[in-house]
């Protein structure tokens, strides 16, 4: 699969666009291309119709699985030509003539990745639903989804050594990673998917290290700075026989019962994980009647002997989860509601074998740190994130260590600044001498919203990195009248909790 051939595509796809992702949805319009994002390619087909030039003819073959005219599509490539794109097993021609149909076998189209260092590469990986009309192949190769586009976000991108990316698929998350790592390691239990990070890596000019192998079998005894992983988390009941509307997806299943691929998956990155380094991943949880969550979910940090944080960004009930993963394979009830009908119903029976009620989806931080471990933050945030976390990932971790060895007085002593996304909202009735609420609302991180009384607004307000603490619990005591040591009492505790959060910032003696 791999060429010259694929430098010389490099070169053809470099020369569509200099922005690709933002041309392509030019191309598109606002509207089909918001569609196209949903998985519904109509108006995307309606827009390459009327759309003339290489860019169209590319993205109606590759992003839309049409059938283009062989004539058409050579413009796209004047460097690798058609015949190029067969030999690199790219599409299937009906002839050579100028009008003969041709048609991509995969998907190959430009992504972005939202983060710190936004860049797009050109990410070949299977079609997906939308394209063949079938329930997907159970080896089949994800291209950048929602998921794959919260991990981009979610990763830290401060300079490490070492990187690995585990289950790597089509190879986002590694390439991401190559841009900021000295090194990077991406393993996937599937041939098929390693062939196609292989090719992306080649069409981008990456050296990425992969390897075959389950989970962290591939790199047992080895250590890593950064780990990003969004594994086959999905809570598939392996025993049930439901037609072919349920295979086993080698990208989302992994064959174990009900989430302990997670449980298992933290226990052991303090195995791969080298001072300092951080591991990030996507998971799911169950919610099972007589248990809380937070402490359930809490020991698999425990058992990591690691800095742990878990963010539940929303709960599914159990009918609900398991339509969700029928649709993201391709399965639609109208073409076998008998087939739907038993998925659904067996999904619900090992659901209650467990005893689940919900099943939580977020995210895991993982840290080794210096000395024992003394970060386990479990906890529920489902607001809007305005923009990436890979930052608000670092100022937490680097939070917590300020404040772990903290005291009051030490406290006290430190000068602070508001996060320049923090905002206050204060909220009166007219006529009102005062605000009956006043918020403190995070515009970045995970959007927070604190509640702040009268005394902390005033102290946050007067943030500005000249005073200390201390100093300004003082001026406020003065002004409100009341003992200084009553107002620390009252503030320190929250003080600390907006200095966890990032609302508040320390300033550098």
């Amino acid at each position: 699969m791999l060429g010259p051939e694929v430098g010389r595509l490099a070169e053809d796809l470099a020369g569509l666009a200099p922005d690709p992702v933002a041309a392509v949805e030019e191309l598109l319009g606002p509207v089909a291309a918001a569609a196209l994002h949903r998985e519904e390619p109509a108006a995307a087909l309606a827009a390459t119709r009327v759309a003339a030039g290489p860019l169209a003819a590319w993205v109606r073959a590759f992003v839309l699985g049409a059938a283009v005219p062989r004539r058409a599509l050579a413009t796209a490539v004047p460097r690798t030509g058609v015949d190029g794109l067969e030999r690199l097993g790219l599409v299937v021609t009906a002839g050579a003539g100028d009008d003969d149909e041709v048609r991509a076998t995969v998907d190959l189209r430009p992504v972005g990745v939202d983060d710190a260092h936004d860049a797009a590469w050109w990410l070949a990986s299977d079609q997906g639903a939308s394209v063949t009309g079938a329930v997907l192949d159970p080896g089949h190769v994800l291209g950048v989804g929602g998921a794959s586009v919260t991990l981009a976000g979610l990763t830290v991108r401060d300079h490490r050594a070492r990187a690995l990316d585990l289950g790597t698929g089509s190879g986002i998350q590694a390439l991401a990673a190559g841009r900021h790592c000295d090194a990077v390691v991406a393993t996937d239990v599937s041939e098929r998917a390693l062939a196609f990070a292989r090719f992306n890596a080649a069409l981008a000019g990456a050296d990425l290290d992969l390897r075959l192998g389950s989970l962290l079998e591939p790199v047992r005894g080895e250590r890593f700075d950064l780990v990003v992983s969004n594994p086959p988390f999905v809570i598939t009941p392996r025993g049930l026989v439901a037609s072919a509307m349920l295979p086993a997806y080698d990208y989302r299943d992994a064959g174990r019962a009900g989430d302990a691929l997670v449980a298992e998956l933290v226990a052991g990155m303090g195995d791969v994980l080298a001072p300092g380094g951080v591991a990030q991943l996507l998971g799911n949880w169950e919610h099972r009647a007589g248990e809380d969550w937070t402490e359930r979910v809490g020991s698999w940090l425990d058992a990591s002997g690691l800095d742990g944080w878990v963010v539940q960004r929303e709960v599914l009930d159990p009918a609900r989860y398991a339509e969700l993963w029928l649709r993201d394979g391709g399965a639609v009830r109208a073409q076998d509601p008998a087939g739907w009908d038993a998925a659904v119903t067996g999904w619900l029976a090992d659901f209650a074998a467990r005893g689940v009620q919900g099943v939580g989806l977020g995210f895991v931080v993982l840290r080794r740190p210096a000395g024992r471990p003394g970060m386990r933050r479990v906890e529920e945030q489902t607001g809007p994130v305005a923009g990436p976390l890979g930052d608000h990932v670092l100022t937490v971790l680097a939070a917590h260590d300020l404040l772990s060895g903290l005291d009051d007085d030490g406290l006290a002593g430190l000068r602070l600044l508001v996060a320049p996304d923090v905002t206050e909202e204060r909220h009166l009735r007219p006529g009102d001498a005062g605000p009956r609420v006043i918020l403190l609302r995070q515009g970045g991180g995970l959007g927070r919203v604190v509640t702040a009384g009268t005394a902390l607004a005033g102290l946050v307000g007067a943030c500005d990195g000249e005073l200390t603490v201390g100093q300004l619990v003082g001026g406020l005591a003065a002004v409100l009248e009341v003992g200084v040591d009553e107002l620390r009492a009252e503030l320190f505790g929250q003080v600390r909790a907006l200095v966890a959060d990032g609302f508040l910032r320390p300033v550098a003696p």
